[in-house]
């Protein structure tokens, strides 16, 4: 699978844009600010329906217009996917695959499997438990629509549970029967989403250490561990012991929206005891993780986009990385400031390639 063309209207800096890409490699060169992780960002579009940088739909139209238009084809196993992600301000956004609009957003997920690298994934280990949850949900909903499906209903009664508590808090009553209800939905969704999420990182774990080995300069020991409180006790039973303490805090406090992961170096926190390069090295083991395991579930390679690569890691690193294209990857696009640096690494793949200077 490939992009082989893509058009751009009024998305973040561009007022227009049209490309014709490589179906091995592809690099944007240019100065910082340039829109180099903009072009990146409308690819990543394409495939997720919204921005990787930016969830805020709306702030990726262009200063001073009132709509965006990314126009993406594809070759995907002999065919054309000819997809288009656009938005106009106080109306919702839509994506319309081969001319026919999606009644749900989520139907488009999985078809143009997809995985992006950038430095924006420090947050995986600096920010809060969320991110890492999103991180998952991003791998495994690519390729089980299922999951997908059981986590927007989880999410939807999650809201509605969290809404009658505040409800009962506000006029000083309480309806159990109600309450059972979201208690069911969250526990009939919510181990589904827990059984996935356990299924995953018991296959996504092996591969992740396997490629840190591989990247990193020495053997460091590197793990990953599952933190759910339904490895302790089934779900409908925590709502049942938790309901006092969620009826005084006015929101759900047991759940699979507490999951988190521990990311680990030598038996101890990566984001306290991890140096610098140990950290890049974890985030892009786990990116080429990632990578392997939708390229095993989909059958096809996902499109790889590496934004702003030499930022994390040094030239030799980069040019081991871009290597694995020979046998590993499908298409590649690299956004770097140094035309030159990156034009010897993709030189040495002996791929066919073309450089966009913006």
């Amino acid at each position: 699978m490939f992009l082989k063309k893509l058009s751009l209207i009024n998305y973040k800096n561009f007022g227009s844009g049209d490309f014709e890409f490589d179906e091995k490699i592809n690099c944007f060169v240019g100065h910082n600010g340039i829109g180099k992780t903009n072009v990146l960002d409308a690819i990543y579009h394409l495939s997720f329906g919204k921005s990787y940088f930016n969830p805020i739909a709306v702030q990726n139209i262009k200063h001073g217009e009132d709509f965006f238009v990314i126009d993406g084809e594809f070759e995907k196993t002999g065919h054309t996917e000819h997809v288009i992600c656009s938005l106009k301000k106080g109306q919702k956004k839509g994506i319309k695959r081969n001319g026919k609009t999606y009644d749900k957003l989520s139907d488009h997920i999985g078809l143009l499997p997809l995985v992006i690298i950038s430095p924006a994934d420090r947050d995986l280990i600096i920010e809060g438990s969320e991110t890492r949850r999103k991180f998952i949900d991003s791998v495994i909903s690519q390729s089980d629509k299922e999951y997908l499906n059981h986590l927007i209903l989880y999410n939807r009664a999650l809201v509605q549970r969290n809404s009658l508590l505040k409800y009962f808090a506000l006029n000083y009553t309480y309806d159990h029967d109600t309450l059972s209800i979201y208690n069911d939905q969250l526990h009939t969704h919510g181990t589904e989403v827990f059984n996935a999420r356990k299924q995953f990182l018991e296959e996504f774990i092996p591969i992740f250490r396997e490629r840190y080995q591989s990247i990193a300069a020495n053997g460091e020991k590197v793990d990953i561990t599952y933190n759910s409180q339904l490895l302790e006790q089934p779900l409908d039973e925590l709502l049942k012991i938790s309901v006092n303490k969620d009826k005084a805090v006015q929101h759900t406090s047991a759940g699979i929206h507490k999951d988190d992961l521990s990311f680990e170096i030598e038996g101890f926190p990566i984001k306290k005891f991890g140096s610098q390069g140990q950290q890049k090295s974890f985030l892009i083991a786990l990116k080429l993780a990632q990578f392997d395991f939708i390229r095993q579930q989909a059958k096809v390679p996902p499109i790889l986009l590496l934004d702003d690569i030499f930022d994390k890691l040094d030239e030799n690193r980069v040019a081991q990385i871009v290597k694995l294209m020979d046998e590993n990857f499908g298409q590649l696009f690299i956004s770097d400031t140094h035309p030159d640096r990156t034009e010897a690494v993709v030189r040495d793949t002996h791929q066919s390639y073309k450089m966009f200077k913006l």
